[in-house]
């Protein structure tokens, strides 16, 4: 795969105007497109080696299934298992952890967190579930774990299946609402409707759950002003315990990336702008509300203890075990991805064997940058943490983007402390590549 094949992500000096195909949310540094196949020698030595002192370690479960997919989804899931399929798939799952729990780097270390990702989550029934929980929770230690996220999708949630999340002891339910109107879920390729999303409440809010996250996306195909606001009324009446917005990108393998690129979309799709727009009404309604800002994308209530820890520990640099077909790892340094396809992972993982496909081993400056950069989606990073991490002055090593962003009132630079503006917060994932070294810019991020 060329690095240069595609065009370039937004950079600080030249920032996307109408949505056209490509990725702008960034996730990790270097980007994924410099990451090399076949890197499992270098995964099996970093497994052999003790573990990084004081270096939390978290867990996640890719669970790859769907009613639908989404039009806009670039995600590795499927739409077409029966029962004895997702089943043979947690199999391998399982054995996977097991494989990764004998080795030294992970062997006895307590999970810190567990992410329930997807796909859908919530699409498994309650059976496999439970099964898959206990197999796991067999293999690594997750007594003293202090978070447990599970994404949901509205439309596959039973009072039944709800129970059984909560028993599996899920902290944190992140709900996949994305917009209040049919029209516009089902021509986004939604597989729920607005019924579906009233009908689990009263189910979900019984259950107790220590933290209800709500998500919602700016810019689906056919929004407009009215039903946004409609969208946003509805969710602070609902009153969760965070919200998170994000604004709607086309990255290249997407069903409406191809429409756009053959000309058969035929729908307008908003502009940066008018997204940018959408998500800053959508912050000010919900600090109406009594919500605080926790990152670019989430609002948090101030008077319930709500938090994001699996989200915080990655952008701080832990050791993360990621399960599952394609699904990312980073440990004590190396960045690895499994295999991609459905049968090479089952037959892989099942065989006994590790279902890497490819690697990255990171320089300490990588580390720093890569730290740094997601951190900043905070909206504030203090330069002090980042001294007494890696042992550089961030201000000093980044001076010229820093200056160059301040400039143009993105962020401001006071002693230690960089706080993005709101102009900046709303743009983040577009400015974060001025940071990037010279031979990572222009290139395509996946």
């Amino acid at each position: 795969m060329s690095h240069a094949a595609q065009p370039e992500p937004a950079t600080a000096g030249h920032e996307r105007s109408e949505t056209d195909v490509g990725s702008v949310f960034v996730s990790n540094y270097p980007p994924f497109s410099f990451w090399e196949r076949d890197g499992l020698e270098r995964v099996d030595a970093v497994l052999a080696a003790p573990p990084r002192p004081d270096t939390p370690l978290g867990l996640y479960l890719h669970i790859p299934f769907c009613r639908k997919r989404c039009k806009f989804c670039y995600f590795r899931v499927f739409t077409d298992k029966n029962f004895d399929e997702i089943g043979s798939y947690l199999d391998a799952l399982v054995r996977e952890v097991e494989l990764y729990a004998e080795r030294p780097a992970v062997a006895g270390r307590p999970l810190r967190f567990v992410y329930f990702g997807g796909g859908t989550p919530s699409y498994i029934a309650p059976k496999h579930l439970v099964g898959l929980v206990e197999r796991v929770r067999a293999a690594i230690p997750w007594e003293g774990v202090e978070e447990v996220t599970f994404e949901c999708e509205p439309g596959t949630l039973t009072e039944s299946k709800i129970e059984a999340i909560r028993e599996i002891g899920v902290t944190r339910l992140s709900l996949g609402i994305e917009n209040f109107d049919d029209e516009i879920l089902r021509e986004n390729g939604r597989a729920h409707v607005s019924k579906e999303i009233w009908r689990c409440l009263p189910w979900i809010e019984a259950a107790g759950f220590d933290q209800l996250n709500v998500d919602l996306i700016a810019g689906m195909v056919g929004e407009h002003w009215e039903s946004w606001r409609e969208t946003v009324r509805k969710t602070v009446d609902l009153a969760p315990d965070s919200v998170t917005v994000y604004q709607m990108e086309l990255p290249w393998n997407t069903r409406f990336s191809r429409g756009l690129l053959d000309g058969s979309l035929d729908r307008p799709l908003a502009d940066w702008e008018t997204k940018r727009a959408w998500h800053a009404y959508a912050f000010e309604e919900l600090a109406k509300a009594g919500y605080e800002s926790s990152s670019a994308y989430t609002m948090v209530r101030s008077d319930k203890r709500a938090s994001f820890l699996y989200r915080d520990s990655v952008w701080q640099g832990c050791d993360l075990l990621g399960m599952g077909v394609s699904s990312f790892s980073h440990l004590s340094g190396l960045h690895f991805q499994n295999l991609d396809g459905w049968g090479e992972y089952l037959a892989t993982a099942s065989d006994g064997r590790l279902p890497v496909g490819r690697a990255y081993a990171t320089t300490e400056r990588q580390r720093l940058t890569r730290e740094m950069i997601l951190q900043l989606k905070l909206g504030r990073i203090s330069a002090r943490d980042f001294r007494r991490k890696f042992g550089l002055d961030i201000l000093q090593e980044f001076a010229e983007p820093f200056s160059r962003l301040a400039a143009r009132e993105m962020l401001t630079v006071d002693g230690d402390e960089v706080r993005l503006t709101s102009k900046g917060l709303l743009r983040v994932d577009t400015l974060l590549p001025a940071f990037y070294a010279p031979e990572h810019r222009n290139s395509r991020y996946t």
